[in-house]
């Protein structure tokens, strides 16, 4: 339900402006009114620029409403500051983040902007340390028979010369699977979290979606003091496995497919510059 309260109106035609969707109508001389009403995709707009609260609609209470508290507001360098220095810190420690930082974290995610304000991005938060070890397990596990089946003679010998890159990858596999056997966690970075961006498999703009939503969060775990490390060799993994042995491994929605997932965890040192780049 949408309505525009007429003795409230000031007839601006902002919210006209900003309407993704073409619903407001004013025209001078002429009442306001809305049309089309059934494709509103209540992303908000009309009542966060109304400047006299004459909007009413049913996606958004008054308890959801908020006044921007400008005053509060970071400046351009700070923002800028912040990107700059942001890391992939791998100097993951064993002590926990504190649950109001996750939360902050997820809260940043779910408010990145999303195609046609469709909201598909499930986020998946993963802080049990046998669902890591599990995860950890079955992408060197993967990775160690791509690896042995890539390293057969003849198949070698076909290949190599198309996929060098991936070839110079084998010993550094080698290494991580040995310090796995050791006790660490080398592919998940020794994350004590991980946060899964995923949206159904068949969503025109999933991978979009969640790389908006992994941004918003990343910057947030940063101003926060928590690593943040893109979890490639995962990712990787989980892509050639299928959608639907990846979502079993890590947890998300049958008929999911992640397209983003961040290692998260409190690290033992901080960097005191960043270089230009």
């Amino acid at each position: 339900m949408i309505n525009i309260n007429t003795s409230l109106c000031s007839k601006c035609g902002r919210c006209q402006r900003v309407c993704p969707a073409f619903i407001p109508v004013i025209k001078k001389g002429e009442e306001p009114r809305l049309r089309n009403i059934e494709v509103c995709i209540s992303c908000g707009h009309c009542i966060d620029v109304c400047h006299t609260g004459a909007y009413e609609h049913s996606a958004f209470p008054k308890e959801k409403i908020h006044l921007v508290k400008r005053d509060i507001l970071p400046s351009p360098e700070s923002v800028m500051e912040l990107i700059r220095s942001r890391r992939s810190n791998r100097t993951i420690t064993a002590t926990p983040i504190p649950q109001k930082s996750l939360d902050m974290i997820l809260e940043a995610a779910r408010y990145a902007p999303t195609a046609e304000n469709s909201q598909q991005v499930n986020l998946h938060l993963i802080t049990d340390d046998v669902m890591l070890y599990n995860i950890e397990k079955a992408n060197l596990r993967f990775f160690m028979r791509l690896a042995r089946f890539m390293s057969l003679p003849p198949i070698k010998w076909v290949l190599k010369p198309w996929l060098r890159k991936l070839y110079d990858e084998i010993p550094t596999l080698l290494t991580m699977n040995k310090e796995f056997k050791q006790g660490l966690r080398p592919s998940i970075c020794n994350s004590t979290a991980l946060l899964v961006f995923s949206t159904p498999k068949g969503y025109a703009f999933g991978s979009q979606d969640c790389n908006l939503a992994y941004q918003n969060a990343s910057l947030m775990a940063e101003a926060l003091g928590v690593s943040q490390i893109y979890m490639g060799f995962v990712q990787t993994a989980m892509f050639m496995m299928g959608t639907t042995r990846a979502s079993k491994i890590l947890g998300i929605p049958k008929g999911h497919k992640a397209f983003a997932i961040m290692g998260l965890g409190i690290p033992a040192i901080r960097y005191r510059k960043y270089t230009e780049r």
